[in-house]
């Protein structure tokens, strides 16, 4: 049967139909069939992700395999751990400019081919962020953290052979900043996949661990350069790399639990369920009429504007694939003899009301796991809700529930999911089942065959998504990402150059200048969260006057070099840069929309990577061409200002651009 047959097919036009299974591109939705004895058979060979298909029956159901945020328990030795890895990480790349004088020194090399060493180490570090969230969307973030570890040590420890500066550019430059992006990436995301109600908050945290890192790694090295050789102190830094081994041994990975529809209602039960249901169907009613058109999606659609030619990756963007919730929303239409119970049970999941959760029994030593994830659930539904477990024979194992991060909407969401009208127009599951995308068949057979693969779907599916180009005929997006590419520009310079310059200038003690960026950056991320929380405060005026202000502070920082001048300047520097850092997910969600944050996200990176890798070695020139420091920092803080201005009319600009996507969309007539 043909790909537009199988889009086409309906089941009730098959009188021996009983069970069935729907593939579109790729996607395969098995509808396992309810009975009262045994629900769940063992898995066969060629079961999907989304379901099982057992015996004959006229009647089945849509399932999918979510993973639920503790809140809580686990959670926070995670943030715990990705405090430490951003403490190390981020520590270490931005005290790194009191490593360029020792080795200007020891090769006879000038500013200009000194910068390009850690500038390569921080451009790489963001330069590589799709590509590792695609290897973590498929290993996960424990292994990639763990592996990324290891090279970053390894690429320090043998930096302490280097015979040149072209050596430091392939080894600590590329290579130490590819395995430092495999530990900042995970550390990260990992937050927001284990917190829900408290994600801001828990992401705060772990985001001032690059606060922390600044402010004591700054002195540190400055300490261990007075103390050993320049080589010495890298070969230190990678001991205290490797310890983000341990520190990624602690992400452990959520077990994810399968939500399913309630059919087999008891006869006594029928008739009160009857009626609920249409006190929740009416309601359903009224609240779709409130939900974002880009979340509902009509049921005779049937998933057919999910299909698309594929990338360049050979696999279509993820936002092209159903969501968990348009599975079930989708099935409807295909199945119409049910029970009146069963189809009220339907409804009421439609509504957003799920009846119960089926969560799968595994072996017995993984018995204990499932009943916790059962006390994770329960509590984030609004009304009282049945949760069971559809068999008391044990499974084979979890392998057949693939939930891939990178196949949620909200992973790069830093924020409050209060923000989100996504989250705050439904209940807690039916937002999960609201972001989540489905896997496909083909995705979940690689994930349960064991076998290597060279670049597997999970893998390519995160690329398609994370390196949309078709995203550059939006202009919003055009402006966001140029602007972060000017503010990576100017980012790195005063890291780099402020203790240098006011030691020039005559300060007497610049050891915690950059310290002083730290600090206030940690205050920044704090302050910044609680105003973007406030409904009325705008994030993007907030972000343009921090932005403003930095770059202005920046151009005007040489005006003094006392010391409350140039601690007063780190401070305001610092602010700014963390109010960048906080509001750009806030950004993104509000002016170009939840479904394409991950796909912004990706080529964000690669924007700010180039930025990053270009600030240093432009303002070292401008150094060497000039013989002092301010044409540097009047030039940095210039891109810092440029940035802030292109995205004034982004608010005008967005309200056009989508004024002019709905004219496009709406029927000629």
């Amino acid at each position: 049967m043909s790909l537009p047959d199988k889009l086409n097919y309906n089941p009730d036009e098959d009188l021996a139909f009983k069970g069935f299974s729907q593939e579109f591109h790729g996607f395969t939705m098995v509808h396992r069939v309810a009975t009262d004895e045994r629900p769940f058979e063992t898995p066969s060979s060629d079961e999907s992700g989304m379901g099982r298909s057992d015996s004959p029956s006229d009647e089945s159901e849509p399932e999918a395999a979510l993973v639920v945020p503790p809140d809580g328990g686990w959670g926070w030795v995670v943030v715990a751990a990705s405090f430490m890895c951003n403490f190390v990480v981020d520590g270490i790349i931005f005290s790194g400019g009191c490593l360029l004088e020792p080795i200007e020194k020891s090769f006879g090399a000038n500013k200009s081919q000194v910068a390009w060493v850690n500038s390569l180490l921080s451009g790489f570090y963001l330069l590589m962020g799709p590509f590792v969230s695609a290897l973590a969307n498929r290993y996960g973030f424990r292994l990639v953290t763990i592996v990324g570890s290891v090279l970053a040590s390894s690429a320090f420890a043998l930096s302490y052979y280097a015979t040149g500066v072209v050596y430091l550019y392939l080894v600590y430059g590329v290579v130490g900043g590819i395995g430092l992006c495999m530990i900042y990436m995970p550390a990260v995301l990992v937050v927001g996949f284990y917190f829900e109600r408290w994600r801001a908050l828990a992401t705060g945290l772990a985001l001032c661990g690059s606060g922390v890192g600044t402010f004591v790694f700054a002195p540190l090295t400055r300490y261990l350069l007075s103390k050993y050789e320049w080589t010495t102190t890298l070969v230190i830094h990678a001991g205290l790399i490797l310890l983000c081994v341990v520190f990624g041994s602690l992400f452990r990975p959520i077990k994810p639990v399968r939500v399913t529809l309630a059919d087999q209602v008891e006869e006594e039960d029928a008739s009160r369920r009857h009626e609920e249901a249409v006190e929740k169907l009416n309601s359903m009613l009224k609240l779709h009429s409130k939900l974002d058109s880009g979340i509902s999606m009509p049921n005779e659609v049937r998933f057919t504007n999910k299909v698309s030619p594929h990338t360049w990756m050979g696999v279509a963007n993820n936002t092209r694939y159903p969501t968990a919730e348009e599975v079930f929303r989708g099935s409807n239409s295909h199945i119409s003899r049910r029970s009146s119970a069963t189809a009220t049970t339907l409804k009421n999941h439609l509504a957003n009301k799920p009846m119960f959760i089926a969560v799968p029994v595994a072996e017995k030593d993984e018995q204990e796991d499932s009943n916790s994830n059962l006390e994770n659930v329960e509590p984030l539904l609004s009304n009282p809700v049945k949760v069971v477990t559809r068999d008391a024979r044990p499974r084979r194992s979890h392998l057949d529930l693939v939930a891939r991060p990178f196949y949620r909407d909200d992973i790069f969401f830093g924020g409050s999911l209060a923000r989100l009208p996504q989250y705050t127009s439904r209940t807690s599951l039916g937002y999960h089942l609201a972001v989540t995308h489905v896997p496909t068949q083909e995705d979940t057979q690689e994930e349960t065959s064991g076998k290597c693969q060279l670049c597997p779907e999970a893998v390519k599916r995160a690329l398609a998504t994370m390196l949309d180009v078709s995203l550059f005929r939006s202009p919003t997006f055009v402006i966001l990402a140029v602007s972060g590419f000017f503010t990576m520009l100017g980012f790195f310079v005063p890291y780099q150059y402020v203790a240098e310059r006011a030691q020039n200038g005559g300060m007497s003690d610049v050891t915690f200048l950059v310290s002083a960026i730290g600090i206030s950056n940690i205050m920044g991320r704090v302050a910044c969260g609680s105003v973007s929380s406030m409904p009325k405060m705008s994030p993007l005026w907030l972000n343009n006057i921090a932005l403003t202000a930095g770059g202005i502070a920046t151009m005007l920082s040489g005006l003094d070099y006392s010391d409350a001048f140039q601690f007063g300047y780190c401070a305001i520097f610092g602010l700014a840069v963390a109010c960048f850092a906080s509001l750009r997910s806030i950004l993104v969600v509000e002016y170009i929309g939840l479904e394409q944050l991950t796909n912004c996200f990706g080529l964000f990176l690669l924007f700010q990577g180039i930025g990053a890798l270009l600030g240093g070695p432009i303002a070292a020139a401008l150094i060497d061409w000039t013989r002092e420091y301010d044409i540097s920092f009047y030039v940095s803080g210039g891109f810092l200002l440029f940035s802030a201005v292109m995205c004034y009319p982004i608010d005008y600009i967005s309200r056009w651009e989508k004024s002019r996507n709905k004219l496009a969309a709406s029927p000629k007539v």
